[in-house]
């Protein structure tokens, strides 16, 4: 039987432990870039970077595409003692166009982060500044960004990325941490490790609406069309029974796009097959909609934005792990799921 098939999370949580730690702001992933690289580099998999994308390709790069964008929420530093959610400063509004989950968020989760932990790092290489806390958050409507101060980083100078103090937390049921989406670059990087032939891109600014940018450009260099791309992510839930109600989220489409039928209904097929719980976010939001007065967002993601861009021609499917605490360093999943995306994502390694 293979480790995939019943596996021990153990290295997986070791991976996940030390992807957490590592600071990837939006914009300024590139010291997470080379550390992930480093990793990929010690399995037999060819490595590439490009622009905003790091690409590993196994024995049989052809036979599936995984994606997994690796950046994170984070602040960036803009004025004395000023820090902006680094996602929507303004040199990202053009690829933001009001109807992602993190826009509609935006105004209640303003005081989210006071009292948290942050440290401050190098733009590029990453290395540590130092550390303070959140003192207080507010939505100016002007800027239509959340601004913050920090007590124990006013030296620092604009540019500079803050990233939220992570550790991963287990338990004997659950983890926590800033899981969005450290979590999907250490499922490959264990499937991978356990033997997976096919291709993953890894990209950036994904918290920015632009990571599909980067996946397109290296896709169409390499003349690829596919409808078989499979992107990895975290799916947010507004309590633990939501999220608990099953092990993994799967979708028939997003706000731009409708995904690929057919490779849709082959995961479905294989959590049955596998008798692992999922659900469809997409109709799941729907039902919720039919009773609230503000209607929730069926979010615009990597994967509806490049089928939009190429009228279909790249396509796929989502598979996403349920999720609490969405966009804070205590974001909560069940071991069951990750169990069952291992399981799942296993049965394409051969």
């Amino acid at each position: 039987m293979s480790s995939l098939d019943s596996p021990d999370l153990t290295d997986f949580l070791e991976t996940l432990q030390q992807l957490v730690r590592e600071p990837s702001v939006v914009g300024t992933e590139d010291s997470f870039f080379r550390v992930l690289r480093r990793e990929l580099e010690e399995v037999d998999v060819t490595v590439e970077r490009h622009l905003g994308i790091l690409v590993a390709r196994g024995r049989n790069p052809e036979s599936i595409v995984l994606s997994a964008h690796i950046d994170r929420h984070g602040l960036l530093c803009t004025g004395p003692n000023e820090f902006q959610y680094a996602a929507f400063i303004a040199a990202n509004r053009a690829d933001l166009t009001g109807d992602s989950v993190s826009e509609q968020m935006m105004a209640s989760i303003a005081d989210r982060f006071t009292g948290q932990r942050v440290q401050a790092h190098l733009p590029y290489m990453g290395t540590y500044l130092g550390q303070g806390s959140i003192s207080s958050g507010y939505l100016c409507p002007k800027r239509r960004n959340l601004i913050f101060e920090i007590n124990g980083l006013e030296f620092l100078q604009p540019g500079t990325p803050v990233s939220f103090l992570d550790r991963l937390r287990v338990t004997k049921t659950h983890l926590s941490a800033q899981l969005d989406n450290g979590l999907s670059v250490a499922l490959i990087i264990h499937l991978f490790r356990n033997g997976f032939a096919g291709t993953a891109l890894f990209t950036a600014q994904e918290e920015a609406g632009r990571s599909w940018r980067f996946a397109l450009a290296w896709l169409q260099r390499e003349r690829i069309v596919t409808r078989r791309l499979l992107v990895l992510d975290t799916s947010p839930y507004p309590t633990p029974e939501a999220a608990e109600a099953q092990d993994l989220v799967l979708r028939k489409k997003d706000a731009t796009a409708e995904f690929d039928a057919d490779f849709t209904v082959e995961i479905q097929d294989h959590c049955r097959k596998l008798k692992i719980p999922y659900s469809y976010k997409d109709t799941w939001i729907e039902a919720q909609n039919a009773t609230r007065p503000k209607p929730l967002s069926l979010g615009r993601t990597e994967l509806g934005r490049l089928v939009a861009a190429t009228a279909g021609e790249i396509n796929g499917t989502t598979l996403q792990i349920p999720t609490t605490g969405y966009h804070t360093a205590n974001e909560t999943a069940s071991l069951a799921s990750i169990r069952s995306a291992i399981r799942l994502l296993g049965s394409y390694i051969f």
